[in-house]
């Protein structure tokens, strides 16, 4: 009977990070974002929610999966769920210094570290659930191109380099 609140929990906690990032950061995107020097290939401001929305949801959804097929927090699900926590709180560090503390070296470090516990988390889960899996690829293509044009901003905007 409860298994939806669980449900429910699993697919919403990664908005929860990624609402308070967006929140946070607001005022320096039209203040600071739009006036870095950025390639042609790089998605439309609108683009962003709507991704990042789809892409939370199939995040936690595959999380619930994973936690409900190890049959919660158990031993079992160190790795996994610890691999996952730790790729989701990268994704969750990435706006701050993105946006707020503007510190280009900083963001790049994130998330080329979040690109390998993301790429961990998905082979992690590939064993426990494939859906789970199958459900990270999506974000894990979005976070390539993300990686792409945090090299390309980092790469085209040295003045904006922070120490």
């Amino acid at each position: 009977g409860r298994m939806w609140v669980y449900t429910v929990g699993f697919t919403v906690l990664p908005h929860v990070g990624g609402f308070l990032g967006w929140f946070l950061n607001r005022k320096e995107i039209p203040a600071w974002y739009e006036k870095l020097k950025k390639p042609s290939w790089c998605p439309s401001r609108r683009m962003f929610p709507l991704a990042w929305t789809m892409l939370y949801t199939g995040m936690g959804y595959a999380s619930y999966l994973v936690w409900s097929d190890l049959g919660g927090c158990g031993s079992k699900a160190i790795v996994p769920l610890g691999l996952y926590g730790a790729q989701l709180a990268l994704n969750w560090a990435w706006p701050p210094l993105f946006f707020g503390a503007r510190n280009l070296n900083m963001a790049l470090a994130d998330i080329l570290c979040l690109d390998a516990l993301a790429i961990g988390t998905l082979c992690s889960w590939y064993r426990i659930n494939r859906l789970a899996a199958l459900l990270l690829l999506p974000y894990l293509g979005w976070l390539a191109m993300a990686t792409c044009l945090t090299i390309r901003i980092w790469k085209d905007n040295p003045q904006q380099k922070s120490d």
